[in-house]
C-alpha cells in the first residue's frame, strides 16, 4: 500500500512538473505540443507492444476515441500558450478552474443530477481567478488561454471517463494521443501562417526537456497512476490529483522564482482556490463516509 501511495504522488508530481518544462522549452506552444504528442504516442505504443497490453479495436471504435484526442491537443495548446503568455503559476491557477467546468459538463454528458455544492465550491475558485485577472492586467491573454485549457481539460476528462466503460485504458490513451498528434499536425500549417516567425527546430537542450516531458511526465506518470489504482481507490487518486497545481506552482517558485514577480492579488486569488480545493476534498470525504455507513459490512469500500 505504501508503495502504491508513493507511486501516485510521484505521478502527480511529474504531472505538476509539465508546466515547468513548458517554460524551459524555448519552442512556442504549437511546435512544443506537436513534438510532445508525437514522442508520447511513439513511446506509449512501444511500451504497450513491449508489455503486450495493446488491444485490437475496430476502425469505428478508433474514430469514436479520436475526437477526444482532438480535445487533448487543444487543451495542451491552450495550456502551454498560457505559460508562454503569462507564466507557470498563472497557467496552473487557471487550470484549477477545470473543476468548475466539470461541475457543469459531467452532469450534462453523463446524464446525472447537478451538484450545487460542487458548483458553489468551483465558483470560489473562479472568484480567485477573477481577483488575479482583475487587478493584474499583465497576464490577461495568458489567463484567457488558461481558462480555455481548463475547459477543454474538463471536457476531455468527462468524455474519457465515459469511454473507459467500453475500452481498455491503455489502448484508449494511445489512440487519444495518436489522434491528438494527427489533429495538431493538420493544424500546424495554419498556426505557422499566423505566427510565421515560429522556430520549428528544437535546441539540444529542448530535445532533452521534450523527452523528459513526453516519456517521464506523460507515459511514466500515466503508468504509475494506473499501477497505483490496483491498490489505491479511484477516490484517493482523484483527491491526490488536486495537489497537481500546488506541486507545479511550488516548483515554479523554486526554479524560476516566479513568486518575486507576482503581486498580493495573486496570493489572495490563489488562497481562494486552495480553500475551494480543501472544501471539495472535505466534502468528498463526508460523502464517502456517509455511503460507507449505509453499506453492509461485506460491501464496505476500502479506504485505500
Amino acid at each position: 500500500m505504501k508503495k502504491a501511495i508513493l507511486q501516485l504522488h510521484l505521478a502527480v508530481l511529474l504531472a505538476g512538473f509539465t508546466g515547468v518544462l513548458g517554460r524551459l522549452i524555448t519552442l512556442r506552444e504549437g511546435p512544443l505540443v506537436w513534438y510532445r504528442m508525437g514522442i508520447t504516442t511513439v513511446a506509449m505504443l512501444l511500451f504497450l507492444l513491449w508489455k503486450g497490453k495493446l488491444k485490437k479495436i475496430s476502425v469505428k471504435e478508433i474514430l469514436g476515441i479520436a475526437y477526444v484526442g482532438f480535445l487533448l491537443g487543444i487543451h495542451w495548446l491552450c495550456f502551454y500558450g498560457s505559460i508562454k503568455y503569462a507564466n507557470v503559476s498563472i497557467a496552473l491557477v487557471c487550470f484549477s478552474a477545470s473543476a468548475f467546468f466539470a461541475a457543469f459538463l459531467d452532469p450534462l454528458i453523463m446524464k446525472h443530477q447537478f451538484s450545487f455544492q460542487e458548483m458553489l465550491l468551483s465558483l470560489i475558485a473562479i472568484l480567485g481567478i477573477y481577483i488575479i485577472m482583475h487587478f493584474d492586467k499583465r497576464f490577461t491573454i495568458g489567463i484567457i488561454l488558461g481558462l480555455l485549457a481548463a475547459f477543454f481539460s474538463a471536457l476531455f476528462t468527462v468524455l474519457s471517463k465515459r469511454l473507459t466503460k467500453k475500452h481498455d485504458a491503455y489502448t484508449m490513451t494511445l489512440y487519444e494521443l495518436g489522434a491528438g498528434f494527427v489533429f495538431v499536425t493538420v493544424l500546424l500549417p495554419f498556426y505557422l501562417a499566423v505566427f510565421p516567425q515560429t522556430v520549428m527546430t528544437p535546441t539540444a537542450l529542448d530535445w532533452i526537456y521534450l523527452l523528459i516531458l513526453s516519456i517521464a511526465c506523460t507515459v511514466w506518470a500515466f503508468v504509475l497512476a494506473f499501477k497505483s489504482l490496483k491498490k489505491v481507490s479511484s477516490f484517493t487518486t482523484n483527491l491526490t490529483y488536486n495537489l497537481e497545481p500546488v506541486y507545479g506552482i511550488l516548483l515554479a517558485f523554486l526554479i524560476f522564482h516566479e513568486n518575486e514577480h507576482l503581486n498580493k492579488n495573486f496570493y489572495w486569488g490563489f488562497s481562494l482556490i486552495v480553500i475551494s480545493v480543501v472544501l471539495q476534498s472535505l466534502r468528498m470525504l463526508h460523502v464517502r463516509k456517509r455511503i460507507q455507513r449505509k453499506l453492509p459490512a461485506k460491501f464496505k469500500i476500502p479506504w485505500g
